[in-house]
């Protein structure tokens, strides 16, 4: 990857760092949570916000280079780590910046099935999809609407990156993206890969639901999951849960760009 690249890559996590750098200079850390699956973070303010527990392979006891104590201290602290090179700090930084943004993201439009989401990005028979990540619980949906879905899941053995971003250049009409792409710092090069018109969501419980961060990208819904009962989601974090029981605890909500 050549330099410019190396920048294009990075401007999200620098836009997010931009918009929320003064709220999060004026919040305090009350709890950070790094569970096996998802990350939390709360504030003195009572927002909560999560994140995919981006892990590398395990080599040892220890996940993060080096250990700072967080809670009391400025959301800055954390905030800073969206633009780390150390996937697991960008995970909790990402949960910061939701928590730091719970307030306006918990009076989006609520979307419990993905009913709304669905219509919004016509999906319908023979609608061809694309999808980065493998939502289980979409995949039915899918079915029932009679739509021809492709899937790119390294982690699962779904797909070729080639093949894939070939697909997104001539065949796909939608693509659903992992906000987890933000984490590994895959999402910028996904959509640079969009063929005109395709319509683009980006979603899962990472999703920062902030308009003014992808301006610059061809993204058209963000979808996300918004947690109302605080003290139930830390719970399922500790207890190494996932997607399914924190939104028992949420809500799931979208944002039209």
């Amino acid at each position: 990857m050549n330099g410019s690249q190396a920048n294009t890559r990075m401007s999200l996590n620098t836009l997010l760092y931009e918009h929320f750098k003064r709220a999060a200079a004026a919040a305090i850390i009350d709890c950070v949570s790094i569970g096996l699956g998802y990350t939390a973070v709360t504030t003195d303010a009572g927002g909560i916000g999560v994140a995919y527990s981006y892990f590398k392979s395990k080599r040892s006891c220890q996940f993060l280079p080096d250990f700072q104590d967080c809670e009391g201290r400025s959301g800055l602290t954390l905030l800073e780590g969206i633009r780390s090179e150390e996937p697991l700090h960008r995970s909790v930084a990402l949960a910061a910046i939701n928590a730091l943004n719970h307030r306006a993201a918990i009076q989006l439009t609520e979307d419990s099935h993905n009913i709304a989401l669905f219509d919004r990005l016509g999906i319908g028979s023979a609608s061809r999809v694309a999808m980065v990540g493998y939502f289980g619980p979409l995949i039915k949906k899918f079915e029932t609407r009679g739509a021809d879905l492709k899937i790119l899941d390294e982690s699962r053995n779904l797909g070729r990156v080639s093949d894939f971003y070939n697909l997104l250049r001539g065949w796909a009409e939608v693509l659903f993206l992992t906000s987890t792409s933000i984490l590994n710092n895959t999402c910028e090069e996904i959509l640079a890969h969009l063929g005109q018109g395709v319509k683009t969501v980006m979603l899962g419980p990472s999703t920062p639901l902030v308009a003014e961060a992808f301006a610059h990208l061809p993204v058209d819904i963000l979808a996300g999951t918004v947690p109302v009962d605080k003290d139930n989601v830390l719970r399922a974090i500790r207890h190494g849960q996932g997607t399914p029981v924190i939104q028992k605890y949420s809500r799931k909500v979208f944002l039209e760009l």
